[in-house]
């Protein structure tokens, strides 16, 4: 049974930078496709950053230049690397990825992101 599950999660001030970190149970190899989304509360869950098993990454135009997504295969884990962080991009963060064989998606609990001074 596959399990994401994210940490990494906070209060950060305008401006500012988090990490956000998913462990995936088993091999991260094993998944086509991992991503991040984000939801705030009244708003559609929207896609944030993707990568695909061959290293290629996309990006929500929001979030392009300053948010960085990465896997550590070695560490099973997908990251998130976040830098000027403003207030629009509070939301509940959710890894998701794809798995290769079953094609079962998988989601993680989420993790609270929160921008403010």
């Amino acid at each position: 049974q596959v399990q994401l599950v994210e940490s990494g999660g906070g209060l950060v001030q305008p401006g500012g930078s988090l990490r956000l970190s998913c462990a995936v149970s088993g091999s991260i190899f094993s998944m086509t496709v991992m991503g991040w989304y984000r939801q705030a509360p009244g708003k559609q869950r929207e896609l944030v950053a993707s990568i695909i098993s061959g290293g290629r990454v996309n990006y929500a135009d929001s979030v392009k230049g300053r948010f960085t997504i990465s896997t550590d295969n070695a560490k099973n884990t997908v990251s998130l690397q976040m830098n000027s962080l403003k207030p629009e991009d509070t939301a509940v963060y959710y890894c998701n990825g794809i798995h290769y064989l079953t094609t079962l998606e998988y989601w993680g609990q989420g993790i609270q992101v929160t921008v403010s001074s």
